[in-house]
């Protein structure tokens, strides 16, 4: 197998992809102590006062990592993936394309096809572990070590799951579908349950630190996780910090309008913010702090993007690249203005030392809608209270007339 082969990381969003080439830059840099959670970025700021930050290695500075993509069906998503895996070639990782998903036997066949290397892959880095089909793969994984890099705010909710030992279900799903849905729950669980399993490392392997694993027989599995969420690890679970040096030292530092950029977000999507009280919301924010831009989710619909424009006049602007990418290499406004969401935890840390201002707006509990989990006030204010280096903002109300 070739040493790439060897590293086997499974993507299925851009995100996700850009943070396996994070931690592949952060694997190449050499080894780092385990922490006990991130640490704070505020700290990291004030450090550089003192100490010059290292110079950007050169494109190709990663650990060989072989990037499997299993594209969902959307175009935004797969239109973004395809420039990402650009990307990741050009910084020397070899990248395969795998559909997975569009028809009833895709999946089968992808899974015939990966099984191979799965099985013989020494590391295993996975974007999502709420997927089902990660999850089905999993079950073929005998790997040493298995790294969870940020899939989003996911990960926070995944890391406290996990402490709790319970099932790994993502924070805005409702139970659903009736019977049919109930007993496709149950015919999955023993998948689920195994995969849930994988996350547990041994506990003789708790201990190591070193840059990467060894091959050997009867070695203990280790679990790390990669992120730039406030989370903290448990178990015999290392933390390693996304802190965006790839992106910093690929891309930037950016040019600075004198404008505000709005972050778009897809609650309205997943069903947990009404549309009205959404609209209401932006509007006000674009009133109250002369936002110009709005950069879209890429789950947005396009009624909902034409309907904002309307009634806001903001130019909507939808990335080709993750939002850190895009901000990185500017222009971008001297404010960014976005509701509870990945960006508050990841944008201090992907636009350092630029001046750039990143506020979080929060979301009224009488924005959510009826369908909206129960879990979903709570995450939402987790996500805007463990926020560091950003500005707070209340929740907007309607404007009057």
């Amino acid at each position: 197998m070739s040493t790439s082969a060897s590293t086997l990381a499974f993507v299925e969003s851009p995100v996700q992809l850009l943070n396996v080439l994070e931690w592949a830059y952060a694997r190449a840099a050499g080894p780092g102590r385990p922490l006990d959670g991130v640490p704070s970025q505020r700290a990291r700021r004030a450090g550089r006062a003192a100490r010059k930050e290292p110079g950007p290695r050169p494109p190709g500075a990663l650990a060989p990592v072989r990037i499997v993509v299993l594209p969902p069906t959307d175009p935004m998503s797969r239109g973004q993936l395809r420039r990402m895996a650009a990307l990741a070639r050009d910084e020397g990782c070899e990248v395969r394309w795998q559909e997975a998903r569009g028809s009833r036997l895709d999946p089968l066949k992808a899974l015939a096809a990966l099984a191979g290397d799965v099985r013989a892959a020494r590391t295993v880095v996975v974007g999502d572990p709420f997927s089902r089909y990660v999850q089905l793969l999993l079950t073929l994984v005998r790997a040493e070590e298995l790294v969870v890099v940020d899939d989003g705010t996911a990960t926070m909710e995944f890391v406290a799951q996990t402490a709790r030992g319970e099932r790994l279900v993502r924070w805005h799903r409702v139970g659903g579908g009736g019977l049919p849905g109930r007993l496709r729950e149950l015919a999955y669980a023993p998948v689920s349950a195994a995969a849930r399993r994988r996350f547990v490392p041994d506990r003789a392997a708790g201990a190591a630190t070193d840059a990467a694993p060894q091959p050997g027989p009867g070695r203990a599995r280790r679990v790390e996780v990669f992120t730039s969420m406030p989370v903290a690890p448990h178990g015999g679970m290392t933390l390693r910090p996304n802190e965006f040096a790839w992106t910093r030292a690929r891309f930037g530092p950016p040019r600075l309008t004198k404008g505000t950029d709005l972050v778009g977000t897809s609650l309205v999507e997943t069903g947990v913010v009404d549309p009205d009280r959404y609209l209401d919301a932006v509007r006000s924010l674009t009133l109250e702090h002369g936002a110009t831009r709005y950069f879209a989710h890429r789950r947005e619909s396009p009624e909902k993007l034409r309907a904002l424009s309307r009634a806001t006049g903001l130019e909507i602007v939808r990335p080709d690249l993750p939002l850190e990418l895009i901000a990185r290499r500017g222009p971008v406004g001297r404010t960014i203005l976005s509701f509870p969401s990945t960006v508050v935890h990841t944008l201090p840390y992907a636009l350092t030392g630029t001046g750039v201002t990143v506020a979080v707006c929060d979301v009224d509990p009488a924005w959510l809608t009826g369908r909206a989990s129960p879990r979903a006030r709570s995450f939402l204010a987790g996500v805007t209270d463990t926020a560091r280096d950003v500005h707070r903002l209340p929740a907007q109300v309607a404007p009057t007339a």
